[in-house]
């Protein structure tokens, strides 16, 4: 779950939301990548959908936001991500494998990451072969997902000057621009949060009543009129 301050309270956007919106981004992408890279982009988060329904409480009274969530939590809820992918597609179940490792690989000296590096590099090696992929193709792909997912999460949590795999986003631009048209709009959704609770049961059930907010972002080539 992201969460954004906003006012008197904070906007929280599901995984899957975002990841919506990371697909958003590579189906405008020139050139325009294959649907089962876009699937992965959108997908990316599958594993978190779940969770992000009834999320752990903080103590400062909001829910926890993805950046803090204990590691063997983000773990368990990350690793079957791909075998909830492999019966869309095995190549974007590939591609999400990848960008879990690519976002673990920090962590590789701690135990539990190098387990689950361990089980997914062994995964990957498994599809590439059944598929016949191309690895240069592959990990060109995979930096293209992480690319949209940088860049969506810097969109939904109002990061500036953001520089998301070579495309830096500043004031409503993008740099160099990525995409086939001139302007983009893209949008997920999110839940507003006025109040801080003391119980899981009342966040929870204040995110069941919480109204939809639909969330637009807008890009321009920069210099366009």
């Amino acid at each position: 779950m992201l969460v954004r301050e906003d006012g008197d309270g904070v906007l929280v956007i599901g995984q899957a939301s975002h990841a919506w919106l990371s697909g958003q981004l590579a189906r405008a992408w020139s050139p325009r990548p294959s649907e089962e890279v876009c699937l992965a982009a959108e997908q990316h988060d599958v594993g978190m959908a779940e969770w992000d329904l009834r999320p752990r409480l903080h103590p400062s009274g909001r829910p926890v936001s993805f950046t803090e969530m204990e590691l063997d939590e983000h773990l368990r809820l990350w690793s079957p991500a791909p075998d909830r992918l492999l019966s869309q597609s095995a190549y974007a179940a590939l591609l999400v494998s990848m960008h879990g490792c690519a976002l673990y690989e920090g962590r590789a000296s701690q135990p539990a990451v190098a387990a689950y590096l361990e089980r997914e590099h062994a995964r990957q090696e498994r599809l590439i072969s059944m598929l016949g992929a191309d690895r240069e193709e592959v990990a060109r792909d995979q930096r293209l997902v992480a690319a949209w997912d940088a860049m969506s999460l810097a969109l939904c949590l109002g990061w500036d000057d953001y520089d998301a795999g070579g495309v830096t986003l500043s004031g409503g631009t993008a740099s160099p621009w990525p995409f086939a048209v001139e302007r983009l709009t893209v949008r997920c959704e999110g839940r507003r949060l006025t109040e801080r609770f003391e119980t899981e049961e009342a966040l929870h059930a204040a995110l069941d009543a919480a109204p939809r907010e639909r969330l637009e972002f807008a890009l321009a080539r920069p210099g366009s009129p």
